[in-house]
């Protein structure tokens, strides 16, 4: 007749356990509260994005912004950062170096190109990679550059001069920034053509589609497309910049923040069910494009991770960009 107690008991017990770990559990709305979310959200498919935008650096770096457009002073040793190119699905090839990302995508009247890589590197893993895929370079219509940042647009120039043909596009206040720079990376390119929210550049049966997210840069744009692997459509997100500051200003953040969930909605209404991105620490992608390419028959992209995992990402660079922010408002709130 005692087991009833002795259930009670237990029970009892485990719901002051539950309470105990929820009063434990940080809210959402402090920084320790909104890393935890983001972790959740970032799963086992963005950790690099996650350590990168949610775990603040040291204090003596924390005022350190993204990267500027100025080339390093020489370029590293070939060994550390070149790739072979790699087909990554029907009509999608990757064109990037370990570190850094560029794409060809080829449609039925042209190739677009996405991203020109550091103006060392362009040569090699964009004109070469094209040429050992057995892609036509003169075919390429678009160069569509995601921010003028160095590391993605130090090959624009050596990219138009090489084919004069194709339109290279930017961002408004990218282009601004390009054509008021004394400096540019890898040379100067001639002004072109500016990408709107909205923009469609097509070659025939393959397009990419603009959104615009101003954040990274002012200028900062990303993109929409599908493409065929093993012959069925892959919807692809592609995020143009991501990398915040750790001591910017709360409207900053919140202009951040904006692009963020705008760009989230549009992946989710067009269906994405991939997520890419111009650095292998966001995506992985220099792994699962070789990854792609070596697939025996049948087997799943490894870029696609289902649209949950897609909605994730976007939930954890929002989260981590919110701790961004209350961090920065409690520093400054020190200092005084």
């Amino acid at each position: 007749m005692k087991s009833p107690a002795v259930g009670v008991g237990t029970a009892l017990a485990v719901v002051a356990g539950m309470v105990v770990a929820l009063a434990q559990t940080p809210p959402t709305t402090s920084v320790d509260g909104l890393v935890s979310a983001a972790k959740e959200a970032a799963g086992l498919e963005w950790p690099g994005t996650f350590l990168r935008l949610c775990v603040a650096p040291p204090p003596a770096a924390s005022g350190a912004a993204p990267a500027a457009n100025v080339a390093p002073a020489g370029p590293p040793a070939k060994d550390r950062w070149y790739a072979e190119p790699a087909k990554v699905a029907d009509n999608f090839y990757f064109l990037g170096t370990k570190i850094h990302s560029a794409w060809a995508l080829v449609g039925s009247q042209g190739i677009i190109v996405l991203e020109a890589l550091f103006d060392y590197a362009a040569p090699d893993e964009i004109a070469m990679g094209m040429r050992k895929l057995g892609l036509e370079i003169n075919q390429v219509k678009y160069v569509i550059i995601s921010h003028a940042h160095a590391d993605h647009d130090g090959g624009a120039k050596f990219l138009q001069d090489t084919i004069p043909s194709a339109h290279l596009v930017y961002g408004g206040p990218d282009w601004d920034a390009v054509d008021k720079s004394a400096n540019h990376a890898g040379g100067k390119p001639k002004h072109d053509t500016v990408a709107t929210d909205g923009m469609k550049f097509s070659v025939g049966d393959a397009s990419v589609q603009i959104v615009t997210t101003p954040g990274h840069t002012p200028g900062t744009i990303s993109f929409l497309f599908e493409v065929k692997d093993n012959g069925k459509p892959l919807r692809i997100a592609y995020v143009g910049g991501t990398a915040i500051p750790f001591n910017g200003s709360a409207a900053y953040y919140d202009g951040y923040i904006a692009s963020v969930k705008k760009m989230a909605k549009a992946a989710a209404d067009f269906g994405a069910t991939a997520l890419m991105s111009n650095h292998t620490e966001f995506d992985n992608a220099f792994y699962k494009a070789h990854t792609a390419a070596n697939r025996k028959p049948g087997e799943a992209n490894p870029f696609d991770v289902g649209k949950a995992a897609v909605g994730r990402y976007f939930t954890m660079v929002e989260d981590c960009t919110t701790a961004a922010k209350v961090r920065a408002a409690q520093n400054a709130a020190r200092s005084r």
